[in-house]
Order: C-alpha cells, then structure tokens, then sequence
C-alpha cells in the first residue's frame, strides 16, 4: 500500500475488528441456536457473495429498455447484443455506467416472470419490478399506483393473521385509506370465504388484499377473485412468506389470478432482502412502475437485484423443490408433536410453513396466564429463537398471547431429510419436545403496573440448562454454511462453560474444579451479596472473605472466597460444580429462573457480566465460615438451609 492509495485495501477483520468481532458473533449465534421465525432464512452462500459484489457502488435509478421484458434469458446475456443497443439507444437511467445493470436486472425479471408464469399465461405476459427495498415498500407502492388517499381497502386483520401493511391503524396503509378488516370465524378458527363476501359487499372496497402473515393455511385466490370481480375491486396477492413454496408448486400461485402479486425476496424463496411485484394486467404495470421509482424510492440495490437473480436460478431447481416439499413436511409434524405434548394451536394446525402455539395454556399459581413475549424470551435463552405472536382473540398487537414458529431455516439446515439420522422426523420430535419442556416449566405471574398488571414468567434452572444443552446438540448435528464458519457461540446460554452439572458432557469440569470468576457491573455488589452467602456489603477494595454459591434448597453449589477489585468489579475463586455455579450466577442475572420457592417475585439486581476467566488455587472455606448473618441471600429459604 502506498500513500496515495486510497482503496483501503485490506478485509474487516484488518480495518474494523470490532465489526469483524460482532460478524463471528452473529455467524455463531446462527449456527448454534435453532432459528424458528417463519419470516427468515439462511441464504446460500452464492447468493451473499452477489449482494457483497460490486454491483453494490451503482446509481441506476429508473429501469432497463421495455423490450427487454419479453427477451429469453439468453437473449439478455447476449452481450454482443446488448451492449451495441446500450451504446445506440441509451436506456430509462438518469445515470451512465449501468449497462451491466441493465443487463442484470432485466435478466432477474425474466427469471422472476420464467419462475411464477402459472394459470395459463407465460413469462411474455407478465410485467415483473424487481426494484422495491422491501415488502412494505412493495405494497406501499401498490397502493399509490391504485388507490387514491381515503379510498377502501379491506384487508385480513393483523391480531388474525394479516400483516402490519394490510391496513394496521399505526402503519400508513391504515393512516391514509379508510381500512375494513376481514378476521377469521371464531368457531372454525378459518376463513370463512363468504363472510369476506359479505362484508365486501357492505362496503364495496377498491382493493382488496389476500395473503396472511401468521395466518398458517394457504389462501382460495379464485374466491378472492370471485369476492373482488363482484364489487369491482383490484386483488393485491401477498405471498411474502409462501414465495418460496409457490415456486416449489406446493401452494396455490396467484399469478394470473390477482390483479397484482406482491413477496418479498427473504423468506422461504431464500434470496436476499428485497422484493417483487408481478401483474399481467400492461394497464397497471407502468403505474407500478413509477409508484416504485420516483414514488416510493430513489436508486434501487443493484447487488440485491444479483442476489435475486442467483436465487431465482436456484428457486427453479430440483433440490429447492425438495427443500419446500420438506419444509412442509416438518412444519406439520411439528405441530403434530406440540399438540401430542398438550399444547393448543390456534387455527388448529398447518398446511404452510408456520405454525403459531397459544401460551394461555400455560398458567400459574396467581391465575396469570404464560404470555407470548415471555415465552419468546425464556425460549431463546434456551436457543430456540421464536418471534412473539398475536392470536385470535387478543386485544392488542402489543400484548400477544402466542409465538409464531417456522420450519424453513432449521429445514434448510437438513432438519427432517434423514441425513443426519436414519429417522428424520426424530429432529424434528426432540424439537418439539425441547420447546414443550421449557414452556411446560415456565410459571407465570403478575407484577402490579401503572396501568395494568404486567405478565411476567419464571423457569426452573435445569429445565433450562436441559434444554440448552439439547438445542445446541441438536444444532450442531445440523449442516452449516462452511463458507461462513464461526467458534462457538460465546454468548450462548448453555455454552460450553454454562452446561448443568447434573448432565456431564466433554467439555465440562468434573465436580471438585476450581475456577476463577468475573463479576462485572453497576449493580455488581448488590447482585453478590444476594446471590452469594457472605457479606458482601461489608467488603472495600482489595478486601476477600468466604462465601458459598447455594441451590435454591440450600445445598452448597460451590465454594471460595469473594475479592472486591472495585465497586463494580468483583472475583470470585470458587471450587466444586463451577460450571454449574457460572451458569447459575448467568441466570440470576437474566432474571428468568426460579431461585426461591416462598417468593416468585424475587430477582436480584442486575444485570451483571459474568465471565469465566481461568483456573483457580482450590479454596474450601472451613464448614462454619463464609456465611453472613444478613436478611436475605439465594437459598436461605431452601430445605437444606433450614435443616
């Protein structure tokens, strides 16, 4: 490198390690956790590299030549060709240099059109946009290019399984068009096609939207188009979460059918963040158009458009076929498994990719019933990652009463297809089973709130512990991206320090281990002292005493001496079961474990940073000593203690 260079050559690891650093972290988190949200997915590696490719430095606002709409794919590669009309007849760009955009994007048109042409028409009949950032943009700009502001729109409502742009109160789509929402029968818990007639009939929408976010059943496009043609109203067909099984031929495809077909790109198609619109109506495709470009946005993401383009390639192959067909397959025998464990799904089960699970079966001792968020939480810390879900009959999108699972990255992973263990479906079995035990030991209850009472929830420790252990086992039989390797989840609950000791495995310290521990925060000295039996207030800098780390039945866990380094940074050298005592002091800190039975409501002050640094001189506190005479530590109210 010489001084007049200003490439910055060199990767993230060189030039940003903090960035490097969080990267690893993530790349781990994704390999050693088992990732649930219907609405994400892992994307082949080919199709990161063309986002990362320097098709990311362009400006190309506008579009490619119109008569590139209805070229093969080899025609649009024909460079001898294209290249010779670029330099002739221009192009729709407001920039030079866009070529081989041009190129690029018309060819992940014809790829789109070649994919999603159904219902008897071809890739030559549809007008396909490739440009919008993203879902909410895509249907925003349907919505400028049919609708003008106060107009009616009906969509499925958002506690029922809608999505937030079908019309939700705090989006735009419910700020400027007067919204009607269609829900599900209570009865059935399913759409009731008829009742969405009827109200379409009392209040003659000009759109009306079909396509669900958390509504697990795929939709009847011909009723929709029936209910439509019969008050003169557009059908905007939002697929975003089933684009990928339209293109695998295992749910219906709305092309051809709907006026307008809108996905984005990320989900089950597996392709980069973005998205599409698909009309085979010319009338409305250069209303599109300029309602995406000028209308909704500037300059497009030219390096999203190559990710598309590579993941609509691989979307029209055998083995992304296979991939959907399994996806399914899991979906459905993960929700067979759950309501085998006692579980209740709203709408009764699946036929896509997701599935939602209504937590109110859960309740405890004060009548408070286990709610989405907190079983979304306790959930992750046992490396399970859900998204918080409303349910028929909750009030508020704020306050859900479910969580929302799907099955198409674990899938992806190989969950399912035998290729791990000659059974398959005993993955997806201990999955089902994970998530059933940590729910199951969950104990709900209220704290009072200034307006009303705030459902929070507990967990027992080794439920807990179990379960993270066998997450992580379970994630680590599975298939990885080996282009995007990472070391093991350093953070991770039930990481390699942090394993239950009444469940050995290699990398845990036998009992007896010494092992030096870092307490590290502003409420460091106050968590100690509870969580610790010594006095820990008493101590100043530089300053040690024995302490015990108790069970919640007041048996020794382990034991050692406490230093105060700091008022914020303290050490402790422990011996005895140390890996279960660092994972212990992790939960204390997170808040969600049961540590006194006489009192749900207790949590101790936090959080706090707790980190094993190394080995320790094995210290044991003579059988009398490290234990104060204060009011309350972990443990006090324990059996054992009281004995």
């Amino acid at each position: 490198m010489t001084d007049n260079d200003f490439l910055f050559r060199g990767g993230v690891e060189a030039l940003d390690p903090d960035v490097a650093e969080l990267i690893r972290h993530e790349t781990a988190r994704q390999q050693e956790k088992l990732i649930l949200i219907p609405s994400e997915s892992t994307v082949p590696y080919a199709v990161r590299s063309a986002i990362s490719s320097p098709f990311h430095n362009l400006y190309a606002e506008g579009y490619p030549l119109e008569n590139s709409r209805r070229m093969t794919e080899s025609e649009i590669l024909d460079y001898d060709q294209r290249l010779p009309e670029f330099r002739r007849n221009a192009d729709q760009r407001y920039y030079k240099g866009t070529e081989y955009a041009n190129i690029l994007e018309a060819l992940a048109r014809r790829r789109a059109a070649d994919l999603f042409a159904a219902n008897g028409l071809g890739a030559d009949d549809l007008y396909v946009n490739v440009q919008p950032l993203s879902g909410a943009p895509a249907n925003n700009a349907v919505y400028s290019a049919l609708l003008d502001v106060g107009d009616t729109v009906m969509g499925m409502d958002l506690i029922m399984g809608g999505h937030l742009t079908h019309g939700s109160p705090v989006n735009r789509s419910g700020i400027n068009y007067n919204i009607v929402s269609y829900a599900i029968d209570p009865a059935t818990e399913r759409l009731d096609y008829d009742q969405v007639r009827d109200l379409a009939r009392e209040h003659k929408p000009r759109l009306i939207i079909g396509g669900f976010s958390s509504y697990p059943y795929a939709a009847d496009w011909e009723a929709f188009r029936r209910i439509a043609d019969e008050v003169g109203a557009y059908l905007l067909a939002d697929v975003a979460h089933v684009a990928g099984l339209i293109a695998a031929g295992v749910y219906g495809n709305p092309v051809g059918i709907a006026d307008v077909v809108s996905f984005t790109s990320h989900k089950t198609l597996n392709g980069p963040r973005g998205a599409v619109l698909i009309t085979h109506r010319r009338d409305l495709s250069r209303k599109l158009d300029r309602a995406v470009f000028p209308g909704e946005q500037g300059g497009p993401h030219i390096n999203a458009m190559a990710g598309l383009a590579v993941a609509l390639r691989i979307a029209g192959g055998e083995q992304f076929k296979q991939l959907q067909r399994q996806t399914l397959a899991n979906a459905i025998h993960l929700a067979s498994k759950l309501e085998a464990r006692g579980l209740r799904l709203p709408y009764g089960g699946t036929d896509t990719h997701l599935l939602l699970l209504d937590c109110k079966t859960i309740g405890g001792p004060d009548g408070t019933k286990l709610s989405g968020d907190m079983a979304a939480r306790i959930l992750d810390l046992a490396g399970i990652v859900v998204n918080r879900q409303t349910i028929p009959g909750d009030r508020s999108a704020l306050r859900p009463s479910g969580i929302r699972l799907g099955t198409t990255w674990v899938t992806q992973r190989g969950m399912g297809s035998r290729r791990h263990r000659p059974d398959g479906d005993a993955e997806i079995d201990e999955l089902g089973d994970i998530i059933a035990d940590v729910l199951d030991a969950c104990v709900p209850f209220s704290l009072t709130g200034r307006v009303r009472p705030l459902p929070r929830a507990k967990v027992d420790f080794d439920v807990l512990q179990s379960a993270s252990r066998r997450s992580r086992d379970l994630a680590r039989q599975l298939g990885i991206d080996t282009d995007a390797r990472a070391d093991g989840y350093p953070h991770f609950y039930g990481g390699d320090n942090n394993l239950v000791a009444t469940e050995p495995t290699a990398n845990e310290r036998p009992a007896g281990s010494s092992l030096a521990v870092s307490i590290v925060g502003a409420a460091a000295r106050d968590f100690l002292h509870f969580a610790a039996t010594s006095d820990v207030w008493g101590l100043h800098d530089g300053a040690s005493q024995p302490t015990h780390l108790l069970e919640k039945d007041g048996s020794v866990m382990a034991s050692g001496t406490i230093t105060r380094k700091s008022p914020t940074e303290f050490e402790l050298n422990i011996a005895g079961q140390v890996d279960r005592a660092v994972a212990w002091l992790r939960a204390l800190s997170d808040g969600y474990v049961l540590f006194d039975d006489q009192d749900i409501h207790a949590k101790l002050p936090g959080p706090v940073a707790v980190k094993a640094v190394g080995a320790a001189e094995p210290i044991a506190p003579a059988a009398t000593a490290g234990y104060a005479a204060k009011a309350y530590h972990v443990g006090i109210n324990g059996e054992k203690w009281a004995s």
